[in-house]
């Protein structure tokens, strides 16, 4: 592999195209030499502000340049990047700061009409604290006085050398931790994958391999910086092969198709949903989308119509399914270009080279996914007990996602042992949505279950027991349900029943809640 580190990658790619485009976002357009200097006065003012090797500095923010820059640098600075969802609210952002034990944190000013700010400040004044918090810099050109600007945290790292910042990336080795991606299990607890540097080039160099990603392409990147395939698919495989990024904050399907046709677009990853909404726009005939030549899709069923409808009316060479997860990098199986288009729809591809996939259950039968290589998280940040339940012994993790291998190897996922459900691209938990929602004062028993959705492909259903008294609607509870929690994991419908069905363990029986 060419690259030790991600640090790095980011200079090496600096030197090898220091005239490419690097990123593109409005009326600024920056070359990767750019993009390298930038990255260098983020990590020099990491540095002049105390952070050391192995610290966490977190990110919670939308795609945008200084995401990519105020990440770069202070994972060229050695940190562990933490990035958080931007659908959070202030206490669930503050819970993961807490646990992560984040020094330094990165936040947007004001996100579709919230500021992030305000929440968290809401969030740490009612909740135990953030001692280990030392300094919060705002990406923006204002800030409160205790917090700082992004512009005048970059000039306090001026007076570090360019010898010393290049020292310490330099000193970054493959095996340390990249970055710790927070996901929610069926505890309804965020668990952090640790993934080393070496594990995310590796994957990601498979990655661009597999998809085709070459020099010249021009990729939008939709899909959000905080999750792994946005981050590592996008920002990492860019840096790789001297791709355009061309990154938007929020999916609109107008301002994508203009995206596309102004940018010259060639590249765009996301959920079904995503390439769905495009191909059904009504104003889609009056964009020039002919430069599209690779889409890389998952997180759903893919229908078999939406693969023949990107080749046929949008003329796209290259359509292709993958899976992955958190704790395997992101990448766990993925088509190869010149599969059947039957196999792109209904499969999620095969192995990637240097790993294993395995079912438990005969050829053609349904059972747990377990995946095996150097794609496997370390483990669960400062959680050991949640890591012996998924990782065995011998190197396997249990994904928890239930399967069916065919004899060539062809992945297709069929349910989820976690109950987990898709909506618009973001993975939603029951169990972390039962446990909000049963602080409802109205509410004393919950069961929430995925349902089919034409826009989103899913969307949370609740099943609600009132308490004795209460006059609770399923409006009153939606609306509540929207100041507590991100809002794709916000049942869209909510039914009243007298009792859950529940089996002689007392577990609830969603497999009814289901059949209903």
């Amino acid at each position: 592999m060419e690259w030790q580190s991600i640090p790095e990658l980011v200079r090496r790619a600096a030197e090898r195209y220091p005239d490419t485009e690097a990123v593109v976002e409005g009326r600024t357009r920056i070359s990767y030499g750019e993009l390298g200097a930038r990255v260098e006065r983020s990590a020099a003012a990491c540095v002049a502000n105390g952070i050391e090797p192995g610290d966490r500095v977190a990110i919670w923010a939308p795609n945008t340049l200084d995401w990519i820059v105020a990440a770069l640098g202070a994972v060229s600075a050695g940190a562990v990047l933490v990035p958080l969802n931007t659908r959070f609210k202030g206490t669930e952002a503050a819970d993961v700061l807490r646990r992560s034990g984040a020094r330094l944190l990165f936040v947007t000013g004001t996100f579709l009409g919230t500021s992030y700010v305000a929440s968290l400040r809401r969030a740490v004044v009612r909740g135990p604290g953030l001692p280990q918090l030392e300094q919060v810099v705002v990406l923006s050109d204002d800030a409160p006085a205790d917090y700082r600007t992004w512009k005048d945290f970059l000039a306090s790292g001026d007076g570090v050398g360019e010898a010393q910042v290049r020292a310490r990336a330099g000193a970054v080795e493959g095996s340390w931790p990249s970055d710790i991606v927070y996901t929610s299990g069926t505890t309804g607890r965020p668990k952090g994958a640790v993934i080393t540097h070496t594990q995310t080039l590796r994957a990601y160099e498979v990655w661009s391999d597999l998809a085709g990603l070459r020099q010249g392409d021009r990729y939008l990147i939709v899909n959000p910086f905080f999750h792994t395939f946005g981050y590592k698919a996008g920002v990492i495989a860019c840096l790789m092969r001297g791709a355009t990024m061309i990154p938007q904050p929020v999916f609109n399907v107008g301002t994508a198709l203009a995206n596309i046709a102004a940018e010259r677009v060639s590249v765009l990853p996301g959920p079904p949903t995503l390439h769905q909404s495009l191909l059904d726009h009504p104003a889609r005939d009056a964009h020039d989308l002919s430069a599209l030549r690779l889409v890389v899709t998952g997180a759903a069923v893919v229908p078999l119509r939406l693969v023949e409808r990107l080749r046929g009316e949008l003329g796209v060479e290259t359509v292709l399914t993958a899976y992955g997860l958190s704790e395997a990098s992101g990448i766990v199986t993925m088509c190869r270009r010149g599969d059947d288009p039957s196999v792109i729809a209904s499969t999620s591809g095969r192995a990637i080279p240097g790993t294993e996939v395995r079912v438990e259950a005969p050829p053609g039968e349904p059972g747990e996914v377990l995946v095996r290589g150097f794609n496997v998280m370390r483990g669960y940040y400062e959680d050991a007990a949640a890591t012996a339940e998924v990782l065995t012994e011998d190197g396997w993790l249990r994904t928890g996602d239930v399967g069916v291998l065919d004899r060539d190897g062809h992945l297709r996922i069929t349910d989820r042992i976690k109950d987990m459900f898709v909506v618009g691209g973001f993975n939603a938990y029951p169990a972390e949505i039962e446990q909000t929602l049963g602080l409802h004062p109205g509410v004393a028993d919950v069961a929430v279950i995925g349902v089919a959705d034409a826009r989103l492909g899913e969307v949370g259903k609740a099943y609600v027991v009132r308490r004795p008294g209460a006059v609770l609607t399923g409006d009153d509870l939606i609306a509540w349900a929207r100041r507590e929690m991100a809002n794709y994991k916000v049942p869209r419908v909510v039914e009243f029943v007298g009792e859950l069905p529940r089996n002689a363990s007392g577990k609830v029986v969603k497999g009814e809640l289901r059949g209903g």
